[in-house]
């Protein structure tokens, strides 16, 4: 259902893949970009973005359950990291390693940016997924049902 691709010609990725082929007919899930809010909205981790990284991964776990799907069938994220310090950006990314995005390569691109959304925001992930299996009878939100 997915194939990951690691191009032979080109520089050999650490631990993900250039590209993500899903097969036409599987549903996937475009997630919003998940931020280190606590469920009352509150920041989580001021000022230090490897604890802001473990709780947006959280959340993305979440936002993945919701649609049906995991971190094994995330197909492509971008990492957004407020700095423009490799050390930093490489703290960050050391999360999203040890975390279970990394149980198949998949396609990513970590950036430094310059600020994001939320006042003191620094680690935002935005993800796209293949949901997994038989949907017919899965819920996945009132604003989500089909229509009549």
């Amino acid at each position: 259902m997915i194939q990951r691709v690691t191009v032979p010609g080109l520089f050999p990725p650490p631990l993900y893949s250039h590209a993500s082929v899903v097969e036409a007919g599987a549903k996937l899930a475009f997630l919003a970009g998940s931020v280190p809010l606590d469920a009352e909205g509150n920041l989580v981790g001021e000022g230090d973005p490897v604890r802001q990284a473990e709780q947006v991964l959280a959340n993305l776990g979440e936002q993945l359950r919701a649609v049906g799907s995991d971190f094994a069938h995330v197909v492509s994220t971008d990492v957004y990291v407020v700095s423009g310090e490799t050390a930093v950006l490489s703290a960050v990314w050391e999360v999203v390693e040890a975390s279970g995005l990394r149980t198949g390569p998949h396609s990513s691109t970590l950036l430094g940016v310059a600020c994001l959304g939320y006042t003191g925001q620094l680690v935002e992930i935005t993800a796209t997924a293949v949901v997994p299996g038989p949907t017919a009878g899965r819920a996945v939100g009132p604003e989500h049902a089909p229509s009549q």
